[in-house]
């Protein structure tokens, strides 16, 4: 992008009263966190397509999540899964993702893949059952101790598919007590990110179906307890900037899995199909940015941004470049909104003007700006093209078929 691009570009926000110095700083801060699972052959239920070259172990996620990184500048930590990402030595592994200028991030456990937890895991009948998926939370806690990882990432499969199946009530009960005796395990710097989802893999009911369920299971378990907003698991039509809002408000939002979906949680590229409501999202965090609650304003800066997608027909690093690259770009626009100005319209009762103050932020071109701080940061003004044209692609293919995989 040439400087006369960005020179108009400047004269355009600088007309509108934004600061550009700003907005700079703020895009520099971004920090979105790459799942290793999106580096591993993973992809729908009907079938995993393997892909040459993908990793063969954690170690191997960690030097494609380095890439991600190294080009774009908005990766610098990889959230795990364990067991996928279980190894001997965490300490090990922690040396080899510092090494590479990453750090390990959110600490994922898997409670849906044994046999056991065909009926649910923290929410079985059988207390033995439950006892192994609380030991399994526990493990994730200690491995958090030993990665210095701030966040464990919560997502239960558990649910029924038939009434009668399962008493919902108890399984409740079951659920908060699982969760009580984890939280008690956390050090102090720690936070349990709880996610919910509608429905999938249960079909009747899931036992944490939807936000109001997870912050109120955060509200019982303590401050160290947030919501996490996985945006592919809500009903067609969820207004999620609403519930973005409201967590905010209520200074509960831990994070989120972004990913995008058509039609349930298809797992997609972020902003690939939606990305006004990606902007959306991002309006409603940078409105909570300016609060007068200082409370609020530290809850904004405590938001952890992360990929949760599974790259099943893609491959997997450049897939995950225009996933960052995707949320930069929203969160750019976004932060081009001009919040005085839509205040001032709504006060007046303008619907029209105050809704044009918000969409005419999401139709410019930020292409100049992102050109220009990536330039600054010393970084390829086209990630993607220099991720094409070097040979890392090519080189890693002698790992051949069959990498880590679910």
């Amino acid at each position: 992008m040439s400087d006369r691009a960005y020179a108009l570009f400047e004269e355009q926000q600088k007309a509108r009263g934004i600061d550009l110095n700003v907005v700079k700083e703020r895009l520099k801060a971004l920090k979105i966190e790459t799942p290793s699972w999106g580096y591993g052959d993973s992809g729908t239920r009907f079938k995993v397509f393997q892909k040459e070259g993908v990793p063969r172990n954690p170690f191997e996620k960690f030097e494609d999540a380095a890439q991600v990184h190294a080009l774009t500048g908005l990766a610098p930590s990889v959230a795990i899964h364990i067991p996928w990402d279980k190894v001997e030595d965490f300490g090990k592994l922690r040396s080899h993702a510092e090494g590479l200028g990453l750090s390990i991030g959110a600490i994922n456990p898997n409670l849906f893949q044994e046999d056991e937890y065909m009926l649910g895991s923290v929410t079985h009948a059988d207390a033995a059952v439950r006892r192994k998926a609380t030991d399994h939370l526990l493990e994730c806690v200690d491995i958090a101790k030993e990665t210095g990882s701030r966040d464990i990432s919560l997502w239960f499969a558990d649910g029924t598919n038939y009434p009668g199946q399962g008493h919902i009530r108890k399984r409740k009960a079951w659920m908060q007590e699982a969760l009580t005796e984890m939280y008690k395990a956390l050090t102090p710097k720690m936070r349990m990110l709880i996610e919910y989802k509608c429905f999938e893999p249960a079909f009747y009911h899931t036992d944490l179906a939807d936000w109001g369920m997870a912050y109120n299971l955060a509200q019982k378990l303590g401050p160290q307890a947030e919501v996490l907003v996985d945006t592919g698991h809500h009903f067609q039509g969820a207004n999620i900037e609403h519930i973005v809002a409201y967590l905010l408000d209520e200074k509960r939002l831990g994070g989120f899995h972004f990913n995008s979906r058509k039609y349930a949680d298809d797992d997609l590229i972020v902003g690939t199909v939606n990305p006004y409501e990606l902007f959306l999202i991002f309006y409603q965090i940078l409105d909570a940015a300016n609060d007068e609650d200082a409370a609020i304003r530290e809850n904004v800066s405590n938001i952890a941004y992360m990929i949760d997608q599974s790259h099943n027909i893609e491959q997997k690093i450049p897939a995950m470049m225009r996933s960052v690259l995707n949320v930069q770009t929203q969160f750019a626009k976004a932060l081009l909104i001009d919040h005085k100005e839509v205040a001032e319209a709504a006060d007046r009762h303008d619907v029209l003007a105050a809704e044009h103050a918000v969409r005419r932020a999401f139709e410019f071109d930020v292409m100049p700006l992102l050109h220009a701080i990536r330039e600054e940061q010393g970084l390829p003004v086209d990630p993607m093209q220099a991720y094409l044209s070097s040979s890392y692609g090519k080189d890693i293919l002698v790992r051949g078929k069959g990498g880590a995989s679910w």
